[in-house]
């Protein structure tokens, strides 16, 4: 019942990596390597994710806007490498623009998501520390590990960046280059 939610469960998922809150199920998943851990890692990420359902709990914006935009970023993804192809093969532009721009939708998400992982990633810290489940040792130890994480996702946005802008380049403004 910590911070008012008291309408979520716990639940071991198998893989790795595959921590994640899930909204609908009002679930915390944790993998096998965090649910089966005490180690000062598993704590930060089992945190990291009550922290998710505190942004639900609270109506945190960011992950509204984030939600609120996921099925059209989906279809962008999925869409935009098979459009950009398609209109490149068959020499018609006003397909690869859209393409590009599917494209763009997907990265706008990557954008969408950092504030709520840095933010779901403070609130961990400031729960472990205040319930006095850390020391201060291990307190710099949780920090390191969910900065860790965090620039995983910075790193996934410059990539995705990069490719944007390498595909409005290469593919983008309607000319061909001869």
């Amino acid at each position: 019942s910590a911070f008012g939610i008291t309408d979520v469960r716990i639940e071991n998922v198998s893989g790795n990596l595959t921590d994640h809150f899930d909204p609908k199920a009002r679930v915390i998943r944790l993998s096998d390597s965090v649910y089966n851990s005490r180690s000062v890692a598993a704590a930060g990420v089992a945190a990291h994710e009550c922290g998710h359902a505190m942004q639900y709990a609270e109506g945190y914006g960011p992950i509204k806007l984030r939600n609120a935009i996921i099925p059209v970023c989906q279809i962008g993804s999925t869409l935009s490498t098979p459009m950009i192809i398609l209109g490149f093969i068959f020499s018609w532009q006003p397909i690869v623009d859209i393409g590009i721009l599917f494209f763009a939708l997907a990265t706008l998400f990557q954008l969408v998501t950092l504030p709520v992982e840095f933010n779901a990633s403070r609130r961990a810290l400031a729960t472990l520390t205040s319930a006095g489940i850390l020391s201060d040792n291990e307190k710099n130890s949780a920090k390191k590990v969910l900065s860790a994480a965090a620039m995983t996702y910075v790193a996934a946005l410059a990539v995705s960046l990069v490719q944007l802008l390498r595909l409005i380049l290469i593919f983008g403004g309607g000319r061909r280059r001869d």
